[in-house]
């Protein structure tokens, strides 16, 4: 099936999915880099980029940067004065990174912060917006990072968003382990309370995808913040 999951990505990929230079020069330098190769595939990219344009982002919050492919796509949503603020943990990956979106001539576009997401997310949040009064709400929120961790980010997500903002969490299928409530897989328990959070919470709206093609069997969640 794998096989077959490839080939279908590569015929929607040819016919719909836009990979400049920029974007393919991002996805070798992670390679030649040896980051891990956990970056979005490019129609998973793109299917962010609609999300982003669809939404009107003018801010953008991703949690995750790794090689900084999946934050090209993001900050190419944006409109002039919009800006992305993308966390990275691992100082190879946001060097790597850097230099990716450095390439792609989204320096001025793309704040990029290293560090744990634990530690900058608070900081983020206690920084004065324009003029120095509250922080300016994110309008989409991207969330993919440890796993483990997925809690903790949605409720960072919440306090950083306003209603009418998206959530976006990938890798949530997890080649369908998520089912597995006894599972000992950190990993899996938590995706699973992140999306049990998100089911429970009264001002968040949900559904899931499960994915396949070139990245194997996954998913994403999506939910909306409402009044």
């Amino acid at each position: 099936m794998q096989q077959t999951w490839n080939a279908v990505d590569a015929y929607f990929n040819d016919l719909l999915v836009e990979e400049d230079d920029a974007l393919r020069a991002a996805g070798a330098g992670s390679e030649a880099a040896g980051l891990p190769p956990h970056q979005v595939a490019p129609n998973q990219g793109k299917l962010l980029h609609l999300i982003a344009r669809i939404q009107g982002a003018r801010t953008i919050l991703e949690i995750g940067t790794l090689g900084g492919y999946s934050t090209l796509w993001l900050a190419r949503a944006l409109p002039e004065g919009g800006r992305l603020v993308t966390l990275e943990a691992d100082e190879r990956h946001a060097r790597t990174a850097a230099a990716n979106i450095a390439r792609a001539g989204l320096r001025d576009v793309v704040d990029l912060r290293v560090g744990k997401a634990s530690d900058t997310l608070p900081l983020l949040a206690a920084e004065p917006g324009p003029g120095g009064g509250p922080a300016e709400p994110f309008d989409l929120v991207f969330i993919d990072a440890d796993k483990p961790s997925n809690p903790l980010y949605l409720e960072w997500a919440l306090r950083l968003t306003r209603p009418g903002s998206v959530i976006v969490g990938d890798n949530v299928v997890r080649e369908g382990a998520v089912t597995d409530a006894a599972s000992t897989d950190p990993r899996v328990q938590g995706v699973r309370t992140f999306t049990e959070l998100i089911a429970q919470h009264p001002k968040l709206t949900a559904t899931a995808v499960q994915t396949v093609g070139e990245k194997g069997y996954d998913g994403f969640v999506m939910a909306l913040v409402t009044d």
